[in-house]
């Protein structure tokens, strides 16, 4: 278990990290490519020539005499759901930080963006079933909360269930949220329950890798563990074919994850391990702006 002052420590460095990128990277950026909910209502008026007749309040019109119609104006205020896989996996990484790492860091960023909208923030962590889950709310002592839940999180030597998670969220969270989906998505991919969190909500799979998972340097013979099930696997890296075929593979995994996502109308970030990754959000936002324009 890690000491609580070093949880603290590592809290208050990703605030500062948070704050200082948001306020240089997404100012006004956050804003423009996650919408609202939908209408809501803002205020009635007496009608006038070339207003939609569909609009007219008939409760006030009959009042006062004369025809009154309602005016809507775009919801604003967002629900930005985190859903973050802890699972054993996360905590590879061949370099300076692991997967796991790097979910933390995104999350807590785009935390820091919500707040700054004044957006109601939740957090649910799972692996092969759900294990914390913290309701939105509004606030910055509730995003702190919540960013020291994902420090102090070990990593679970279990699979992971992607599908546990979106058919949680589709049950509690009635309304349309902002849903980001962080994972390393080497689990299957749950097609209905992305279909139908797609549907409902406004869902982004953050996909986190590392370079090593991609491709196999020429290191002799290795054995690679699987932390979540402890399957073992030997390769000898020292043969050009071997080196080719684990590429392979691996890009045909990450094109399946990308193609059911695709299906499902969820938007992917992709993001690996040795990435600056706010550079990346920072496309990625602008790559949303750019389709809703």
């Amino acid at each position: 278990m890690q000491q609580v002052a070093e949880i603290l420590k590592r809290v208050r460095r990703l605030q500062i990290v948070a704050n200082r990128t948001v306020d240089d990277l997404f100012a006004g950026q956050y804003k423009s490519v996650f919408r609202g909910r939908g209408m809501e209502f803002d205020e009635v008026r007496e009608y006038q020539p070339g207003d939609d007749v569909r609009t007219i309040d008939w409760n006030v019109t009959a009042r006062a005499g004369t025809p009154f119609v309602k005016r809507f104006c775009e919801e604003r205020e967002l629900t930005v759901l985190f859903l973050v896989d802890v699972s054993a996996s996360g905590a590879f990484g061949s370099g300076r930080r692991s997967k796991l790492d790097v979910a933390v860091e995104v999350a807590a960023l785009l935390m820091y963006s919500a707040l700054k909208n004044n957006d109601k923030v939740g957090l649910l962590t799972f692996c092969d079933e759900v294990l914390g889950y913290f309701p939105p709310r509004k606030g910055k002592s509730n995003v702190l909360h919540l960013i020291r839940e994902l420090v102090a999180v070990e990593p679970i030597p279990r699979t992971t269930n992607l599908a546990v998670a979106l058919e949680f969220i589709s049950r509690v969270q009635k309304r349309r949220a902002v849903t980001f989906l962080i994972s390393d998505f080497l689990a299957p991919s749950p097609r209905r329950a992305l279909a139908v969190a797609g549907r409902r909500h406004d869902l982004v799979a953050v996909a986190v890798s590392d370079p090593r998972e991609q491709e196999m340097p020429d290191v002799g013979f290795v054995s690679l563990v699987d932390a979540e099930t402890g399957r073992i696997v030997e390769l000898d890296t020292r043969h050009r074919r071997v080196r080719e075929l684990f590429r392979s593979k691996a890009a045909q995994r990450s094109r399946q994850i990308s193609e059911e996502l695709r299906k499902a109308g969820v938007d992917e970030l992709s993001l690996r391990t040795d990435e600056d990754y706010p550079t990346v959000l920072r496309r990625f936002f602008r790559m949303r702006e750019r389709r809703f324009r």
